[in-house]
C-alpha cells in the first residue's frame, strides 16, 4: 500500500486522514500542494476518479472567487489554472496507486486495507 495524502491546508478532514493511517501503522506520504506542483497526469487521475474537474474544486472555500479557476468553464483551462495553483482543490485527496478519495472517506480506506 502506497498512500499519499495531498493537501494545501490543515483541516479536520486532513487530520482525520492522517490519524486513520497512523492508528493502523500505515506509512503515508504527506504532499503539501503549496510546495508540490501537481503534474498533468496526476491531475488527470484525480479528475477521472472524482468524475469531473468540478468535483475536485472546493466551492465552500471563501477564497475560491479569488482563484482563476472560478472564472473558467472549459476543463482544459481549469486544468491549466489548477496546475498553476492547486489551492482551489478540496482537501485531502488521498491516493492509493490509481485509487483516489476526495475528502475523508474511511469506508473506502477500510476497503483498501482489506485488499492489501
Amino acid at each position: 500500500m502506497n498512500i499519499q495524502i495531498y493537501s494545501h491546508k490543515k483541516n479536520f478532514d486532513v487530520q482525520k486522514a492522517e490519524r486513520f493511517f497512523k492508528e493502523r501503522n500505515i506509512k503515508f506520504q504527506s504532499i503539501d500542494l503549496k510546495k508540490h506542483k501537481l503534474g498533468k497526469k496526476e491531475l488527470e487521475i484525480f479528475i477521472h476518479s472524482a468524475g469531473s474537474i468540478e468535483n475536485l474544486i472546493d466551492r465552500s472555500d471563501k477564497n475560491i472567487n479569488k482563484h482563476k479557476v472560478a472564472l473558467l468553464f472549459s476543463t482544459s483551462h481549469m486544468m491549466d489554472a489548477i496546475l498553476e495553483d492547486a489551492s482551489c482543490l478540496r482537501s485531502p485527496i488521498v491516493r492509493n496507486g490509481m485509487q483516489i478519495t476526495i475528502g475523508a472517506d474511511e469506508k473506502i480506506w477500510q476497503e483498501w486495507l482489506k485488499e492489501s
